[in-house]
């Protein structure tokens, strides 16, 4: 089955991959395991990057290495959305007024990912279509894809700590769990070599 793969990449990683040893993934070994009847044929990823802070020089550093990595599997495409920074008030735990917060937002990736599987759907490109995402709000433009393209949608969900999400698994063509042996087992090699030359996976994730 000709399929493409829609990464939700802030989803999956604070669904899958937060405080684990499986940062380092390797998203097409992950499809091996995990969609043995598909011929994936296309992979897109859907992200932002990140700001470093002082409590996090080296975070910006990370994901950009990552994306590094990422950009060596054939037929992988980054997409990126924004973030947007602001300072809002918020509640005291104890109840007793309001402080200050910064708050960062990740903007554009569902809407990207929704838009890019709807055209793809139009212009014929996959028999199915993959979403790696937990997020409700992807509902409707896969019923859209289901029902008025006729093809099929699975879902891999990143659910370390939570349930899939109940509309997605109704409507979903299939549900798998995204699960932690299967994240080890697909593990991009520590030393790794692009265009670019020789990189590794970062000492402290």
């Amino acid at each position: 089955m000709i399929t493409n793969v829609y990464i939700d990449g802030f989803n999956f990683y604070y669904g899958a991959v937060k405080k684990t040893p499986y940062k380092w993934l390797d998203y097409s070994a992950l499809f091996r395991i995990l969609l043995p009847q598909h011929q994936v044929k296309k992979i897109y990823y859907f992200t932002a990057l990140v700001d470093s802070r002082p409590s996090d020089p080296d975070k910006r550093t990370r994901q950009e290495t990552y994306i590094r990595a990422l950009k060596t599997i054939p037929n992988f495409k980054v997409v990126y959305g924004s973030f947007l920074t602001h300072v809002t008030s918020m509640p005291k735990a104890d109840g007793k007024g309001y402080v200050d917060v910064i708050k960062t937002q990740e903007k554009g990736s569902d809407v990207n990912l929704a838009a890019q599987m709807l055209l793809d759907g139009f212009k014929n490109e996959y028999e199915c279509a993959v979403v790696v995402s937990n997020d409700s709000d992807l509902l409707r433009p896969i019923q859209m894809v289901i029902h008025e393209l006729g093809k099929k949608v699975g879902v891999l969900a990143p659910t370390q700590n939570k349930h899939p999400s109940r509309s997605l698994t109704a409507n979903a063509t299939f549900i798998k769990h995204v699960r932690s042996s299967v994240l080890a087992a697909s593990q991009f090699p520590e030393v790794m070599t692009d265009k670019r030359g020789m990189f590794s996976k970062p000492k402290e994730w």
